[in-house]
């Protein structure tokens, strides 16, 4: 199973930008998925969750500006990010509970990771 992502780059304050990441490989469904974000200095921190069945969940900042949304038939995750701040710079990795196995066993799986860099 892999997770690649695109779409990061660098944008002034107040610009957007969106990310997509898609998963391949062999695998028989995938549960939630996410975005999460590590800028230098700092620990991983979760940016937006979806479940399988479309239910999302952010952190307080990015509320009213960032979206994650999925295409189950296409296996990916994006997230689009509006009113881009300084502090949204990081490196933005995907995350993914992929179902797969003779067992059906859960295991999570993560992106390379996209530097997102937004200058004032």
């Amino acid at each position: 199973v892999q997770l690649v992502e695109s779409g990061g780059g660098l944008v002034q304050a107040g610009g957007s930008l969106r990310l997509s990441c898609l998963v391949s490989g062999s695998f028989l469904q995938i549960n939630d998925m996410a975005w999460y974000r590590q800028a230098p200095g700092k620990q991983r921190e979760s940016v937006a969750t979806i479940t399988s069945g479309g239910n999302t969940n952010y952190r307080d900042s990015v509320k009213g500006r960032f979206t994650i949304s999925r295409d189950n038939a296409k296996n990916t995750v994006n997230l689009q990010m509006n009113s881009l701040k300084v502090e949204d710079t990081a490196v933005y990795y995907c995350y993914a509970d992929v179902v797969h196995g003779v067992y059906s066993h859960q295991f999570g799986y993560w992106g390379q990771g996209t530097q997102v860099t937004v200058s004032s």
